[in-house]
């Protein structure tokens, strides 16, 4: 039976959505929240996440491409290419209908989509690791206040964390993903 079904538990999430907060959900958090669209003021447009097309596992670490979205989350992150480790085995965005992803893409609630080494958007095995359309690695809120991703920037907010870093970056402390972070303290004072 699910949590939505009891009123009470269904009443405090949606006053919570409703509060404007920052929401974030990475991999197993995006699937969740995937699942409360209807709570989620704005989220009504974003699709469900099913098995990867490749049929398994995806642990690795791929390139994404910060999409000029309109959130505090990304401020100043915009057109950004970042390298971040995926680790899921249901990651693939599935809309109920193209008319659901193209309104997603008018709206510019993609926030981020998986792009090859050129910074060119992927929707082909291996650069896209779970299949989804338009490549699309995480998505926002119309009032950019929630963010969802399939990614794990939260593994790579330290330099050191990286899989890489060119000789210039090797003495700093904070990674790209750092800025994610630093935005959401941000906003909130």
């Amino acid at each position: 039976k699910s949590i939505l079904h009891n009123t009470r538990v269904r009443d405090e999430f949606e006053s919570f959505f409703h509060s404007q907060v920052l929401t974030l959900g990475i991999c197993n958090g995006c699937q969740m929240l995937s699942q409360l669209t209807e709570l989620i003021p704005g989220a009504e447009h974003w699709p469900r996440f099913v098995r990867n097309k490749s049929d398994q596992f995806e642990g690795r670490t791929v390139q994404t491409l910060v999409s000029n979205a309109r959130s505090p989350w990304l401020e100043g992150m915009s057109g950004s290419i970042i390298p971040v480790p995926v680790a899921h085995g249901e990651g693939c965005a599935q809309f109920n209908s193209e008319e659901r992803l193209a309104k997603v893409q008018a709206h510019r609630l993609v926030a981020a989509q998986y792009v090859d080494q050129n910074g060119s958007q992927m929707d082909t095995y291996p650069w896209n690791p779970n299949g989804s359309p338009a490549g699309i690695a995480g998505l926002i809120s119309e009032g950019g206040n929630a963010l969802i991703m399939m990614p794990h920037p939260e593994r790579v907010f330290r330099q050191l964390q990286c899989t890489w870093m060119r000789p210039k970056d090797r003495d700093r402390e904070a990674g790209a993903w750092m800025r994610l972070f630093r935005n959401a303290r941000k906003a909130v004072g």
